[in-house]
């Protein structure tokens, strides 16, 4: 068995191994061929567009928070309702902040994401037969 293929007296037969290797490379054949259209670099586009923003933002109110809580602690241990501190309001806001940034992401993907992602889809699995 140096090619893939078993010899069993003396015809070849085409393992398993094989033609997944044969699936694969037409599937990559035809990933390439989709990814050098201008609806992926769309897609991507709409992508970042998004993710990056979000993830800068998210990130720098987190180290915000972090840096607060290291040496603003004066600010931090302001009594705002009871005994209710800045750091607890703050704790409490980054969870709020994550659920926001989910529901705004998702709202994004399926206005702007998946239609073009589910045509790119639909032209993959045609072209591979799948």
């Amino acid at each position: 068995m140096v090619d893939g293929t078993r010899s069993t007296s003396g015809a070849s037969q085409v393992t398993p191994a094989t033609q997944h290797n044969q699936v694969s490379a037409a599937d990559d054949r035809v990933y390439t061929a989709i990814a050098s259209e201008p609806d992926f670099a769309e897609l991507r586009r709409r992508y970042r567009r998004f993710a990056f923003p979000a993830t800068l933002a998210f990130m720098a109110w987190y180290i915000t928070y972090v840096i607060c809580n290291n040496w603003a602690r004066g600010f931090m241990d302001t009594k705002v309702i009871g005994n209710v501190n800045v750091a607890v309001v703050f704790g409490l806001l980054q969870f709020l902040s994550t659920f926001v940034i989910a529901f705004l992401y998702a709202r994004h993907a399926n206005r702007e994401l998946d239609p073009l992602a589910t045509r790119l889809r639909d032209r993959f699995e045609s072209e591979t037969g799948r």
